[in-house]
């Protein structure tokens, strides 16, 4: 399980989710946490207790340099260990107790899948749910499909298998330090990787009150991402359709937090 941990983090929702790693039905399993720069205060404290637990290895990193290094980093020393599957997870979401097992069984009776994901239910910073469960295409023909508007799996829900990046010819790019998830799914289905889902909740997904209000806000992150969907909708050949949506989701972004939250609800 590969769990990037960022300085800004919080205690108690970082221990609700390794504790959820180490609760999981499927063994044996690894929780491997990347120190995304310098921690300190009650956060460090929580790291340190579970660097006592023979199921965790802390990798601690000197300076914060993004998501995609520290992943790429982890990757790297889990495949000097031997490890051929890989989870993700944020520091704050809740994996359900048998979310690896059942998508390692899902990728043992289906070996031409190499990344399999899942629906996500989302939790709000108290961990009430939202009533809203995110599902996914299930099929790499519908994955496929669905990447003409989104992405087609949640990132922190996913387990992908090492064929992923044998195939795609690379691991995370560390110059994308956001939508670094998007880019990896379109280097893979680029060479032909094929992607699923679970058709039912592994992991509950917090939604923080500002995520409308900074994670998707601002001119310049918008028209950037405007250009790189343009990019794979070019690169996938999925035609003018796909460049409209784009177009629309710009629009989207641009727009106030009221527009935002109302457009999300009905998405």
């Amino acid at each position: 399980m590969l769990l990037p941990v960022y300085r800004k983090d919080y205690p108690e929702y970082l221990r609700l989710s390794v504790d959820s790693m180490l609760s999981q039905t499927y063994h044996p399993l690894h929780v491997l946490i990347g120190l995304d720069g310098p921690i300190e205060g009650e956060l460090a404290q929580m790291v340190n207790a579970y660097s006592k637990n023979d199921e965790v290895t802390i990798m601690p990193f000197a300076e914060n340099r993004g998501l995609a290094a520290t992943l790429n980093d982890m990757i790297r020393w889990a495949q000097a260990q031997g490890y051929t599957y890989f989870a993700r997870m944020d520091a704050d979401d809740i994996s359900l107790p048998e979310r690896i097992e059942k998508q390692m069984n899902f990728l043992l009776l289906h070996p031409e899948i190499d990344v399999v994901g899942g629906a996500t239910n989302e939790i709000d910073e108290n961990g009430h749910y939202r009533n809203k469960i995110n599902h996914y295409p299930l099929t790499p023909e519908a994955c496929f499909q669905y990447f003409t508007k989104r992405d087609p799996v949640a990132h922190p829900a996913v387990l992908i298998k090492q064929s992923y990046f044998d195939k795609a010819g690379c691991l995370y790019r560390p110059d994308f330090r956001k939508n670094q998830d998007t880019m990896l799914w379109f280097d893979g289905l680029k060479k032909g990787v094929k992607i699923a889902n679970l058709d039912e909740v592994v992991l509950n997904f917090r939604l923080n009150n500002d995520f409308f209000a900074t994670r998707r806000n601002g001119y310049a992150f918008a028209k950037g991402l405007l250009e790189q969907r343009k990019m794979i909708n070019r690169e996938l050949h999925y035609g003018w359709k796909a460049n409209l949506y784009a177009y629309a989701l710009f629009l989207l972004r641009i727009s106030p937090v009221w527009v935002k939250r109302i457009a999300y609800k009905i998405l």
